[in-house]
């Protein structure tokens, strides 16, 4: 950008910058950063602010030819030397740079960070794009593009491949704010001012559609119509050269509309086209979740592309987190973000040419009717290898039902969630849900009932999310009903919870029911699969399994309870340990409420083979758990 660099940072504030040369200054002064090897730690470290980074990653970027022997001490010494400028600043590290999940984790702050406020900004004036007040928005935008300095960011460090994707990826977050300020100063009236740096960015992205309409809306706003037209001609003869394709209907659309002069073009009608956002509202409530969130934002945002897979048990959260996700991705899919749910209301997948036909209404892709599916499948994988979008295909039942949609190539990302692993599907990056911690539980319950009402009796509260097993939508459920029932004491509420025959009864919020959820699992499982979750389960309880007890109850042999174990793993019944351990030595468990449920459908007394029978009181996983 040609507009010098903002520094936010107040007296006596380290500052670092990543966008340009890596660089760090307090009170205008310059600090060391130290040898090459010490600036990519950094660098590294500084990308991903406030997230632990894994050692094995520190590697990779410091010696991509493999590392040496000493690697994880000479890394200690960079991480040290990273604390001390710290503590030169501070007076002391203030646990600045800590060991956390297997890696480091840099502390910084949004003033101390030009990234950080960076995209503090774009959120900001985004924000106020959508509130329809465009003078804030293109001051807000402005400020954050302001922040760049005239040279690529991390230009003296991108001989390392990781340090350069990093770069690239924030380039792609630079051109879609500028691509936010353009449109919102065209609609404000100022299109003169957007008109030479369209042109110089179009230049060196003449595939960016957004930026050729923008650069196409503001010529034709100064009276420039002859260009505005000669602009899509261009790129018309580009495309057809280049790749043999044609412009986006919207493109077309804005053309036409220029050409007949019935209407001054407007940058929201490209955009609403183009760059269509069809999400459902963010959860006010959600909470947590900030290793995975960061996970999904980091694969899901990469300049290449992904598909993934987030999966889990009914009511983990898997929705909520993709859509909290999709939201926070606005900067890096300038082309649309969407979401389909692979189902209709009642639970029942949809087909692939169905959800195909809704991806073509919400993107713009192909004609009136309905067109043959094969060719519905290629002019879907054409726009996907044309366009930098994000697709959430929710809730989807097996791999066969989406298949189709997944990209060929280009650099759209898919993020899909599904209660099974979808194992047959290759090239994708996973992430399994489990139930959060007490912690967070404690913290979504307590925005529903309110924090007073949840410290008066917090054993209560925590007696509720343990009842729940943890289950976001068990929570959930549980602080809507007692937001309704203020009357309602905590204790009492967690009683009624802790009964296994009036527990599923309790967790109805209106038309929201636990109960209905679980059955849409259970009814996708095949009869095998039920017929062992059965004798797994059987009367509901807490705890884990093992393999052992799996043998007993199935009355199995070692490798035919493996294998029915793992395909409810598969489809996400039974849960296992995140880490690698042996069969003997996992401890496997089934979640509590699907316990419950799995009793109300077999009945009490579930088969349990010629293992040993049950003690008395004893609950199903109680019966399978060590000791």
């Amino acid at each position: 950008m040609p507009l010098p660099p903002v520094r936010p940072g107040g007296p006596g504030t380290v500052y670092f910058s990543l966008l340009g040369p890596l660089s760090a200054v307090i009170d205008g002064r310059p600090l060391p950063l130290g040898p090459r090897k010490q600036r990519l730690v950094l660098a590294t470290l500084l990308s991903r602010p406030n997230t632990p980074v894994p050692v094995d990653v520190l590697t990779d970027v410091v010696w991509p030819q493999g590392p040496p022997r000493t690697a994880r001490k000479n890394l200690q010494v960079y991480v040290s030397a990273a604390r001390a400028l710290f503590g030169a600043v501070d007076g002391d590290d203030r646990g600045r740079v800590v060991h956390d999940c297997g890696g480091y984790r840099l502390r910084v702050e949004e003033g101390e960070l030009d990234t950080l406020r960076f995209r503090t900004l774009a959120r900001a004036g985004r924000a106020a794009a959508e509130r329809g007040d465009l003078r804030t928005a293109a001051r807000l935008l402005r400020e954050a593009l302001d922040l760049w300095g005239e040279r690529p960011p991390l230009h003296d460090l991108r001989d390392s491949a990781e340090v350069a994707e990093e770069a690239e990826r924030l380039e792609a977050r630079c051109l879609t704010v500028y691509e936010d300020w353009a449109e919102a100063e065209i609609e404000t009236g100022r299109a003169g001012v957007t008109v030479d740096g369209l042109r110089d960015l179009v230049e060196r992205h003449p595939f960016r559609e957004r930026l050729r309409a923008a650069w196409m809306n503001s010529l034709h706003q100064t009276g420039r119509q002859a260009e505005a037209l000669a602009v899509y001609d261009d790129y018309r003869q580009l495309l057809a050269r280049e790749l043999g394709l044609e412009p986006s209907p919207a493109m077309a659309g804005l053309y036409r509309a220029m050409l007949g002069e019935g209407r001054a073009a407007r940058s929201s009608a490209s955009r609403g086209a183009a760059a269509g956002v069809s999400l459902p509202a963010d959860s006010r409530h959600f909470t947590g979740r900030e290793d995975e969130l960061t996970w999904l934002l980091d694969v899901s945002g990469c300049p290449e592309g992904a598909v993934l897979v987030v999966s889990g048990p009914a009511g983990v959260g898997k929705s909520a987190l993709a859509v909290r996700a999709a939201h926070l991705l606005a900067d890096c899919f300038p082309d649309g973000r969407v979401h389909v749910r692979a189902r209709t209301e009642d639970g029942v997948p949809r087909t692939r040419n169905d959800m195909l036909e809704e991806l073509g209404r919400l993107c713009g892709v192909g004609g009136p009717g309905r067109p043959d599916p094969a060719q519905a499948q290629n002019a879907w994988q054409d726009w996907l290898s044309r366009h930098r979008a994000l697709i959430v295909l929710d809730d989807v039942a097996d791999e066969a039902s989406v298949r189709g949609l997944l990209p060929r190539s280009g650099r759209s990302s898919v993020l899909l969630t599904s209660r099974g692993q979808l194992a047959g599907l290759e090239a994708v990056h996973r992430t399994a849900l489990a139930a959060p911690g007490e912690d967070e539980s404690l913290e979504l319950l307590g925005t529903l009932i309110g924090g007073d009402r949840l410290r008066s009796d917090r054993a209560a509260a925590v007696r509720i999310v343990r009842a729940c097993g943890g289950l976001p939508l068990a929570v959930a459920v549980s602080g809507m009903r007692l937001a309704v029932l203020r009357h309602l004491p905590l204790a009492e509420y967690a009683d009624r919870l802790d009964d296994p025959a009036a527990a599923l009864d309790e967790l109805v919020a209106g038309d929201v029911s636990v109960r209905s959820r679980l059955a849409a699992g259970w009814r996708d499982l095949g009869a095998a699969d039920r017929g062992a979750l059965a004798r797994i389960a059987g009367p509901a309880g807490e705890g884990g399994f093992t393999l052992e007890r799996a043998m007993a109850a199935l009355d199995r042999d070692e490798r035919g309870a493996i294998r029915a174990v793992e395909s409810l793993i598969g489809a996400g019944a039974v849960t296992s340990p995140s880490g690698e351990v042996t069969a003997h030595a996992a401890l496997y468990e089934v979640p509590r409420l699907l316990c419950l449920y799995v009793r109300e459908e077999t009945g009490p007394e579930a088969p349990v083979g010629r293992g040993p029978a049950p003690s008395a009181g004893s609950g199903a996983a109680r019966l399978l758990s060590r000791g």
